[in-house]
């Protein structure tokens, strides 16, 4: 990874000076000059071209080159509350080339209290503890906590297994999953709010049948809420001791159960913020600090929590009804999907006033986006045409920083030519599919069959590390035997064996 030097890698670059005068001489960083004390290729800066890494220095303001002999002043000797301002500037792939120069630099940007925001960012509050001092020597520091679940991030791409939850005996309508306590709700034309364990894929509880389709769940840490064709809202309080929060099983008591009714037609969408009225069948909705997001006929909206103002609006976001919607950790990105098969990316700035503009669009689907779901970088859609698309839109924002630093004047849509289409479909499900939900390394989804699937992809690296070591051995064996005269008898067929069975150990 190009923002992660390796654990083990000891940083002696022949000349880590810096002149800060303006010295024409500049040295290029190259990879042979890293000692790595465990004798492996150093693997954040192969892939970097020589003049990008120069080009993240310039970014600074400084050259990485051989001091005057008039001079010994370096860029390590500014102030530690300089250097930590000047690296605010930079995005977690250059703050990495940096650290990677000297052991001083190293330090400085490792601790950096910018991970913190790279991390917040993109996945909001981490699940797993982090560093909170000296004192705390076991806990994971903001930077590892990025590096470890940004390299998570490309399981999607690998090798998966898929679990099959049966229970309901209807259509599931609806999937929620709450990442944070490893929980996933589901419910649909059955009428019964199911909660399973998202790593086993074991029902954990039910609920008795609540007397009408359930079309929407939505839940947290607090409050587990159903909204049914009959127009009401059923909720369920968390628990004190409970380890799965809610009791779905127990008869119903109102303390801990309680219903709404104020609506007069059916609830199709759920957020845990506030609920607003439209004039057209509200499809979804996603709250977000003081504002939220939602889509009523094929407009998309923003309102105002705080007033019931609305701040921006986009009257015909789809041809057709605009079905389903998601947002970033950050607010500031906006998705849609509708009938017409496509997806919109809106971004959403707040200055003066709200803008809503569109970024990209991709048409993955041939059938309408029932349900979006998105957790840094992976946007994932769920269709009736029975396929999942997996988008990753790391490049693309990249692509749009770049090309709205170069030019500020130019139109807000980005040039669809530098959209990349899906990177991944999963398919095989001739049925609706209209609910999905993805965690840090599986995909959830509930269709017209009734059932629940859930993709894993938790040993995706690991598969794919024994089938590089495997591949490994094979071409090595290969190159041995180019090598070496043709063997016969009981020795060759002891060799064939031997290989065969270090094959069996690394699976």
């Amino acid at each position: 990874m190009a923002f992660e030097c390796q654990r083990d890698t000891k940083i002696g670059l022949r000349d880590t000076s810096v002149n800060c005068l303006g010295s024409t001489r500049t040295e290029k960083v190259d990879a042979a000059q890293v000692i790595l004390t465990n004798k492996k290729k150093f693997e954040p800066l192969e892939s970097e071209n020589p003049d990008t890494v120069c080009e993240a220095k310039f970014k600074l303001g400084i050259c990485f080159g051989e001091s005057l002999p008039n001079s010994s002043r370096t860029f390590a000797d500014l102030p530690s509350a300089l250097i930590s301002e000047i690296f605010n500037f930079l995005d977690p792939r250059e703050l990495g080339i940096v650290s990677c120069v000297n052991t001083t630099l190293y330090r400085l940007a490792s601790e950096h209290h910018v991970w913190k925001e790279f991390y917040y960012e993109r996945w909001g509050h981490p699940v797993t503890s982090v560093s909170l001092g000296p004192g705390y020597p076991n806990e994971k520091s903001w930077k590892e906590l990025f590096v470890e679940r940004e390299f998570r991030s490309k399981t999607f791409m690998g090798r998966y297994s898929i679990d099959t939850l049966y229970g309901h005996t209807e259509a599931v309508r609806t999937v929620f999953v709450l990442i944070s306590k490893k929980l996933v709700f589901t419910s649909g034309y059955d009428q019964v709010v199911r909660m399973w364990d998202i790593e086993d894929g074991l029902s954990i509880a039910s609920s008795r049948p609540l007397g009408c389709t359930i079309r929407a769940v939505a839940a947290d840490s607090r409050l587990l809420v159903a909204g049914g064709t009959d127009g009401f809202i059923h909720g369920w309080k968390v628990e004190d001791g409970n380890p799965h929060l809610f009791d779905l099983r127990a008869s119903q008591n109102q303390n801990m159960e309680f219903r709404v009714w104020e609506h007069e037609g059916p609830i199709t969408c759920l957020a845990l913020d506030l609920v607003l009225v439209h004039n057209d069948w509200v499809w979804s909705l996603v709250p977000h600090d003081t504002t939220i997001g939602s889509t009523a006929g094929s407009g998309v909206y923003i309102w105002e929590t705080n007033t019931g103002n609305q701040l921006a609006y986009n009257s015909s976001a789809h041809v057709g009804n605009a079905y389903s919607l998601a947002r970033s950790h950050t607010g500031k990105l906006l998705f849609t999907g509708g009938e017409d098969g496509s997806v919109h990316m809106f971004e959403i700035t707040r200055n003066n006033k709200c803008n809503m503009r569109k970024i990209a669009t991709w048409i993955p689907h041939n059938g309408s986006v029932y349900s979006l779901a998105f957790e840094f970088p992976w946007l994932v859609s769920a269709s009736s045409d029975g396929k999942i698309s997996l988008i990753d839109v790391r490049e693309l924002l990249k692509t749009k920083r770049h090309s709205s630093s170069g030019n500020s004047s130019k139109g807000n849509y980005l040039d669809q030519k530098n959209v990349e289409p899906p990177q991944r479909m999963l398919h095989g499900f001739g049925c609706n599919l209209f609910s999905i939900g993805i965690g840090s390394d599986r995909i959830v989804c509930g269709g017209e069959e009734g059932v629940v699937r859930i993709w894993n992809f938790s040993q995706a690296l690991e598969i794919e590390r024994r089938a590089r070591t495997l591949r490994g051995i094979r071409l090595e064996n290969r190159m041995r035997r180019r090598r070496l005269p043709p063997q016969t008898g009981a020795k060759g067929s002891q060799e064939r064996a031997m290989f065969q069975l270090l094959q069996i150990r690394i699976r």
